[in-house]
């Protein structure tokens, strides 16, 4: 489930979710012109890995904030509401009569 969110706030909101592959295959090209040296092109190829992964974890961040708002304003009970409510439940049954 988590994946096919990524998946498509990237395609909604335009953003390209970029493999190390083709990464790699950016940071190889770039050598191969001279526009890179080898030892620049992994610390480069680094770099941008982790700024795409940083971006991702911001995006989940913020659409988890915005999930959370989303249930409150609904007025949903929580997971922890339910299984208060399941226990009661459970003893109320479990009770003898008269109790």
């Amino acid at each position: 489930m988590q994946d096919i969110v990524k998946k498509g706030l990237s395609l909604g909101l335009g953003l390209a979710v970029v493999s190390k592959e083709q990464i790699e295959k950016v940071v190889d090209e770039l050598v191969k012109k001279g526009e890179l040296s080898a030892g620049e092109s992994k610390e480069w190829m680094n770099e941008l890995i982790q700024k795409g992964e940083d971006q991702q974890d911001e995006i989940y961040t913020k659409i988890k904030e915005q999930v959370q708002k989303i249930l409150a304003e609904l007025n949903l009970p929580s997971k922890a509401d339910m299984e208060r409510l399941e226990n009661r439940i459970a003893q109320l049954e479990n009770q003898k009569p008269g109790e």
